[in-house]
């Protein structure tokens, strides 16, 4: 390294000083949030080790290697709480992704103010419910013997469906209840992105003639397009979740073989049945196939749509 460049470094690290310095009041504020992180998601990486060992709780851990992979992939409880994973993650992302999207879009037309306000305010309010809260709503709700639906199902001579009991409905319960809870919430960041657009942009475009719903295809669309992009990508990379507090809060016997995740698996085999290291070693492949969504949507989206994270 030549002495240009240790000046240029020492310049930069300087003026990234006295930004920090004049906005430390923002950092302070985002301090708790930072501690958050480092405690919970960069400190259990260093633990990750435990995955190739065995968890002693007196005494030192034993190598075994790859012993705990090898047991992942012949566990045939492993490989369906895999294949619920996937497929709760693959619906969600289908069926409620775009939905925040289309909400957006049409929130954008409307022109009265107080209702849009209104409107915006009424769809992000569930976000701040807990999953417990609102499993307790929708399990009274879809009761069959005294649920809204189940009154509603009989007074138009219907037989009420145990929705929650039933494994070819659950699934869709999952994505309905995640829609409601959290499709307001992920609006407001296409709101937001959309607020940013050039009102010039839809001017030059009455000037040309063109209606609202070209306006929306030719321009809307367009500008919202990169946000679109970050987020399907941020999604992509909690693809391997599938929701651990919405599963939990509304898993049953009935429906465990169905909606069973890896998290809910983790939970049980690590907490419940104290395998540490076998639950170590499933968290590690959902964390390394979250990576790898990540990094691999990121590449193909650059290359092909010219956006990605970064």
């Amino acid at each position: 390294m030549d002495l240009n460049s240790k000046v240029s470094a020492k310049q930069r690290l300087n003026v990234a000083w006295v930004q920090i310095k004049n906005d430390r009041l923002f950092y302070l504020m985002l301090s708790p949030a930072i501690v958050y992180f480092l405690v919970f998601c960069y400190y259990p990486i260093i633990e990750a080790r435990l995955a190739f060992e065995d968890f002693r709780f007196i005494g030192a851990n034993q190598w075994v290697g790859l012993k705990h992979f090898y047991e992942l992939f012949d566990s045939q409880a492993f490989i369906r709480v895999l294949i619920n994973t996937l497929i709760i993650s693959t619906m969600k992302i289908v069926f409620y992704f775009p939905v925040p999207i289309i909400l957006s879009l049409l929130i954008n037309e409307l022109r009265t103010t107080w209702f849009r306000k209104y409107i915006q305010s009424v769809m992000y309010l569930p976000h701040f419910l807990s999953w417990v809260v609102i499993a307790g709503v929708f399990i009274t709700i879809l009761s069959p013997s005294s649920g809204a639906v189940a009154e509603i199902a009989k007074t138009m001579g219907l037989k009420p469906t145990a929705f929650l009991t039933d494994q070819s409905w659950i699934r869709w319960i999952l994505v309905l209840t995640e829609m409601w809870r959290s499709s307001g919430w992920d609006t407001m960041l296409y709101v937001a992105a959309l607020l940013a657009i050039n009102p010039s942009l839809y001017e030059a475009a009455k000037i040309d003639g063109a209606g609202r719903v070209r306006q929306m295809l030719h321009i809307t669309l367009p500008e919202l397009k990169p946000t679109i992009i970050i987020v399907f990508i941020l999604n992509l990379g909690f693809f391997m979740n599938a929701g651990f507090d919405q599963v939990f809060n509304l898993m049953n016997d009935s429906v465990i073989s169905t909606i069973d995740i890896l998290d809910t698996y983790v939970y049980r085999i690590g907490l419940l049945n104290g395998e540490v290291s076998y639950a170590t070693a499933v968290g590690l492949f959902k964390g390394v196939i979250g990576l790898a969504l990540i990094m691999a949507s990121h590449f193909i989206l650059k290359k092909k749509a010219g956006k990605g994270v970064w």
